[in-house]
């Protein structure tokens, strides 16, 4: 296997309670894997998972929801940005 495709193992701690919540998994290393990966595609595109914006962020966060704001769906209440400018619909019939 040449060096550029060889995986790397990572370590890290857990406390007792996901020690135990895990005794049941039979391929512990393919959930944490799941998990991390699962985390990272839905981690926010602005502040990529640290909750905070730089000024600069900030900035233009505040001109985006002027004419963006956050409303629930009437259909499955997840919340989700709308533009003033559109009138599609966020669900099609089904």
């Amino acid at each position: 296997m040449d060096k550029s495709t060889q995986n790397e193992i990572i370590t890290f701690k857990v406390d007792e309670t996901i020690k135990n919540a895990m005794k049941g998994i039979a391929n512990r290393s393919d959930f944490i894997r799941s998990a991390i990966l699962t985390a990272l595609n839905n981690t926010c595109p602005l502040c990529h998972g640290s909750g905070i914006l730089t000024p600069h962020q900030h900035k233009h966060w505040e001109e985006f929801t002027r004419h963006h704001p956050l409303v629930d769906c009437d259909q499955c209440k997840a919340g989700h940005f709308t533009c003033e400018f559109s009138h599609q619909e966020h669900h099609k019939e089904e």
